[in-house]
């Protein structure tokens, strides 16, 4: 197997920070401050001041040379489409960023439309998930095709709903990429090896600025974009090493997912609209902890990047688990399902807990 490419990996981290480091700059002395973006007045904001949050730009730009940069089979084999495929949602989501309010239908339209590109480029999607009776269904080419451009467009939205907490949305994609680059690594396939480490290296880039300082944000295009490369080198990593469990890479991807799904589920009890943004997920309930018992509300810039560090083991859990049972497709199904009733019976706890909480803060301030 050739060597991990260690030249584009230092670059795809060197110019993702120093892409960062400009956009903060150009941020703050220019309009950028100004924007007619009000996110901080958004009800799930959890920072307090405006923030440049068109990071995506800084890790698609660094990607992408670093790819050029690579010459070898990784640049002209599936680099190319995936980059290519990933063009519609992240322009789309980089309008959004820059104040020209994309509406979530037509960032999640390009997120189909990617999707749908890169099926059209490559010729793969998800034939397998090893769950009785969906494969059966899945064998049909148009309900297969259906099925991975629909779970595409989920994880994509997925990984923007949790771009709120300084370094929650990119811890989450490093682990991720390193977890699936170490299963592409195991099934011999380099090229995808390759280009999960240089998605890493760039993502390890932005995250000096994103966490712990919250200085930039990865923002809707680079969370839709992101979220769109991890799942379809997924899907061409199942496509190319059927050995691997579809479940594994379930686990890779458990938290973005569960968060997402319970999300859908919450606002479908109380009778609001999907797409109607609340401050109930669990990294934010965690965060009103984090204020409630330790720092106060007045020190949300603290209160944000420590529950990040409180959140993270139970996202890099499941992580860890999927790159470890990759070929064991009986251990990561019990994985799947006990980190579902963990992560359920932790949020009910802490649903239970927050109101006890906030009226035991509201009789200490009296």
């Amino acid at each position: 197997m050739p060597d991990f490419p260690l030249a584009a990996l230092l670059f795809s981290t060197l110019a993702s920070a120093l892409i960062s480091g400009f956009i903060i700059i150009w941020f703050s002395k220019s309009r950028g401050a100004g924007s007619p973006r009000r996110d901080t007045q958004a009800v799930q904001a959890s920072h307090t001041l405006p923030t440049a949050r068109i990071g995506g730009l800084a890790i698609m730009s660094s990607l992408t040379l670093a790819v050029l940069l690579l010459r070898t089979q990784t640049s002209h084999g599936i680099a190319v489409p995936l980059l290519l495929s990933a063009l519609p949602v992240f322009a789309v989501g980089l309008a959004e960023d820059l104040g020209l309010f994309a509406s979530p239908r037509r960032r999640l339209l390009a997120a189909g439309v990617s999707a749908a590109l890169f099926v059209m480029l490559t010729g793969q999607w998800l034939q397998a998930t090893d769950i009785p009776g969906l494969d059966q269904v899945l064998l049909w080419a148009p309900i297969g095709i259906a099925f991975s451009v629909f779970l595409s467009v989920g994880v994509s939205h997925a990984f923007n709903l949790i771009d709120g907490l300084n370094g929650l949305s990119g811890s989450t994609a490093l682990a991720a990429s390193l977890a699936l680059a170490y299963i592409a690594h195991d099934a011999d396939l380099a090229m995808h090896r390759d280009i999960l480490l240089i998605l890493a290296a760039a993502v390890a880039g932005f995250l000096v600025f994103n966490f712990p300082l919250g200085k930039i944000f990865l923002g809707d295009a680079g969370a839709y974009a992101i979220g769109h490369l991890l799942v379809w080198l997924s899907i061409s990593i199942l496509w190319n090493a059927p050995s691997v469990t579809p479940l594994a890479v379930l686990l890779i991807f458990f938290w973005p997912i569960a968060d997402t799904l319970l999300a859908i589920t919450r606002r479908l009890w109380r009778g609001v609209p999907i797409a109607q943004p609340d401050r109930m997920h669990f990294h934010q309930l965690v965060m009103r902890g984090v204020e409630i018992i330790l720092l106060g509300r007045r020190k949300r810039r603290l209160a944000n990047p420590l529950a990040t560090t409180l959140t993270l083991p139970f996202i890099l859990m499941p992580i860890a688990a999927g790159a470890l049972l990759q070929g064991d497709r009986a251990a990561a199904a019990a994985a799947c399902a006990a980190f579902s009733l963990l992560f359920l019976g932790t949020y009910k706890a802490g649903m239970w807990f927050a109101p006890k909480l906030r009226r035991h803060a509201v009789q200490s301030a009296r």
